[in-house]
């Protein structure tokens, strides 16, 4: 019977698969792009599901039916291109180009291959942790460059008036331990820094 309905034409009814969005997705992408990133979605889904989805998020290119290696291509085009490509990925097929993009971002609820293959791996499925994260990595960046102006000072007054002979080596002991703790206490700071 069901062959009969099949061969003239006629259906009982259908079935539609739709993918659901992760939550805070759009806030994630609005963070994203208030932080001037561009954003781009490289997606084996259909033409229609993937420009649904990036309208409904506001997000900037969208590229579909891609299969892995067809993905890893555009993360090159990237790259070739100057930009710096941070790659969210929780998939088997991200693999691929979670390593090659200059940082690689894995969801903790993805596979442990994506996981592997990833530089940063979020806690959870909460993608405003990505915002976060690079957040983070700015501020604690800018701790370094801090951290190391603030050694090289110590060490650019003081070895110079050692070397005349004008420091006494316990004051010259003490400058250095006080860089040190310059150092770590302008590290520790990063503790209170807002999210």
């Amino acid at each position: 019977m069901n062959r009969q309905w099949v061969q003239s034409g006629n259906y009982l009814g259908y079935i539609a698969f739709k993918d659901t969005l992760k939550e805070n997705a759009k806030n994630a992408i609005l963070e994203l792009k208030n932080m001037n990133i561009r954003t781009v979605m490289l997606t084996g889904d259909s033409q229609s599901s993937a420009k649904q989805i990036a309208n409904i998020l506001g997000i900037d290119e969208v590229y579909y039916n891609l299969l892995p290696q067809e993905k890893l291509e555009y993360i090159k085009k990237f790259q070739q291109k100057a930009h710096v490509v941070a790659m969210v990925g929780d998939g088997i097929n991200d693999a691929p180009s979670l390593k090659q993009a200059n940082i690689g971002i894995a969801i903790g609820t993805g596979t442990d291959i994506a996981k592997e293959a990833s530089d940063i791996t979020l806690v959870g499925s909460d993608l405003e942790a990505v915002a976060k994260a690079i957040k983070l990595s700015k501020a604690t960046f800018n701790k370094i460059k801090q951290n190391l102006f603030w050694a090289f000072f110590y060490n650019m007054v003081a070895i110079p008036i050692a070397a005349l002979g004008l420091l006494h080596p316990a004051i010259a002991e003490a400058a250095m331990a006080a860089s040190s703790v310059n150092v770590v206490t302008n590290s520790l700071r990063l503790k209170k820094y807002k999210l």
